[in-house]
């Protein structure tokens, strides 16, 4: 027997609040590691070892130059007089340490310089030295900023949930189609943090935690997104990251992939624009290129967004208004126009308004395959 829509819906509330109330306590423990992990830039370690060693030399060079230029008055309890070999290791005893004492400034301005210019580049020498040990602690504060000004740079972005095979493949889609900052507007959520490893590696934005948490999804800023792609390893899964992705956010696509086909329209009745079967449409993909080969090489190219032949949608040219579907320089397969999807058979399609927009066959351009 069939459930009613309000039914089913109602339902799949409970057993969302009957599952969180079971696994309370480790979903609280994932959410202490929530985090957000954001693309880094590394520079090799031998150029940081060299580009530190080469600070600390120039301010060790700088030091023997001030205590040079001012020898004079500085007195040597061995021999009385400061000579450049003296210059040098005071300098190196200065910056490492607080100095022996055979070696002293005595008159005016060498204790002038000793406080105005050797003191401050004994702390610079000191820094560069600990400069690991204070990186650690200043990473959390700088991490902050960075995720601080993320945060307020992200908008219309597109939220995956889930980093897998069909969460890597819909990413790949999405940057293969030439837009160039399509990357930086990219944020996948899983709760494997080696999976967000690899994203970020990848150079995209990535959360660690469950999405079936609120608190997770709004640490993706999912409130601001134009899409939330959920491409889970669970059907269950994929209904409860549907039910909150739109909770939070009503006005964003959202694009579900679920493993049976009975389970379509509970995601649709979830919140969900569009729902994939894979395991469908992977069935159908099979026996489509047992009856004709060729036809199923065709739907499988035109699937690889960036190679070959793609499918993409475009809106019309000036030049095409008020002219037929047929009359294109494009494979016209369909007209969207407005919340209709002509056929490019459909006597309705022709002639073209400005506001249509076409799904087209075309080439795929190098710069796209690239990419």
């Amino acid at each position: 027997m069939k459930l009613p829509e309000h039914d089913a819906q109602r339902d799949a509330q409970r057993e969302a609040q009957r599952e969180a109330q079971q696994d309370g306590r480790s979903r609280d423990q994932h959410a202490t590691d929530s985090r957000v992990r954001l693309p880094r830039y590394t520079v090799a370690p031998i150029r940081q070892v060299g580009r530190r060693l080469l600070l600390a030399l120039l301010v060790m060079v700088a030091t023997v130059a001030i205590v040079y230029g001012d020898r004079g008055g500085y007195h040597d309890n061995a021999d009385g007089s400061v000579d450049f070999l003296d210059a040098v290791y005071y300098s190196t005893v200065t910056l490492s340490t607080t100095g022996y004492g055979d070696i002293v400034p005595y008159s005016d301005s060498a204790r002038l310089s000793n406080i105005l210019l050797v003191t401050p580049l004994r702390v610079l020498f000191l820094i560069i030295l600990v400069g690991t040990t204070l990186e650690v602690l200043t990473e959390r504060t700088r991490e902050q900023w960075r995720l601080a000004r993320w945060r307020s740079a992200l908008r219309e972005h597109t939220v995956v949930v889930g980093f897998g095979t069909k969460g890597r493949s819909a990413v790949q889609a999405l940057c293969a189609g030439g837009q160039a900052r399509e990357r930086e507007r990219i944020v996948v959520v899983d709760p494997n943090p080696k999976v967000v490893e690899s994203a970020t590696a990848l150079g995209y934005a990535g959360v660690i935690g469950d999405a079936t948490r609120s608190d997770v999804l709004l640490r993706a800023e999912v409130q601001k997104a134009r899409q939330v792609i959920v491409a889970t390893q669970r059907d269950d899964t994929a209904v409860l990251v549907t039910l909150t992705a739109r909770q939070l956010n009503r006005a964003a696509k959202i694009v579900a992939a679920v493993r049976e086909e009975e389970n379509a329209p509970l995601l649709r009745q979830s919140g969900a624009d569009a729902v994939i079967t894979s395991a469908s449409a992977a069935g159908r993909l099979l026996g489509m290129s047992v009856i004709s080969p060729s036809a199923g090489t065709v739907m499988e190219d035109l699937i690889q967004q960036g190679s070959g032949l793609d499918l993409v949608e475009r809106p019309v040219v000036k030049a095409e208004v008020g002219r037929s579907v047929r009359d294109t320089d494009d494979l016209v397969v369909s007209v969207l126009r407005g919340h209709r999807l002509l056929g490019y058979d459909d006597p309705e399609a022709s002639p073209l308004k400005a506001t249509d927009r076409l799904i087209t066959i075309v080439r795929a351009r190098p710069a796209a395959a690239d990419e």
